[in-house]
């Protein structure tokens, strides 16, 4: 299933790409490991999560076909190893809204909106 338009307004919306972010979490590290843990804007993904470099790749991933706007990648290689370490659930959503957020300002200014 391709991703969304940017235009999506789930994309702008913290509530809907939180909820996105925990069903995706629950596909990467387990639905089990999830259900034990109110995952919400100030969980960790290292402290409380635990989350692995491989599932960090795989959530980027999913991100990815989930908001085609989103480079996980190119977002977590501007931080520093004491950033990517203390990043939470919340910082990823305020990414995802923000970045999308940019991505309808900049097609508005290209369509003359």
């Amino acid at each position: 299933m391709p991703g969304p338009n940017v235009r999506d307004e789930d994309a702008l919306n913290a509530g809907l790409v939180l909820d996105v972010v925990r069903t995706i979490l629950a596909d990467v590290i387990g639905e089990d490991y999830v259900s034990v843990i109110e995952i919400g804007p100030e969980t960790s993904f290292q402290a409380d999560l635990e989350i692995e470099s491989i599932e960090l790749v795989a959530l980027g991933e999913q991100l990815q076909e989930r908001y085609a706007h989103v480079d996980f990648a190119g977002w977590l290689s501007t931080m520093e190893v004491d950033e990517i370490i203390a990043m939470t659930v919340g910082d990823l959503v305020d990414h995802i809204t923000t970045t999308a957020q940019e991505q309808v300002s900049r097609e508005t200014e290209v369509h003359g909106g």
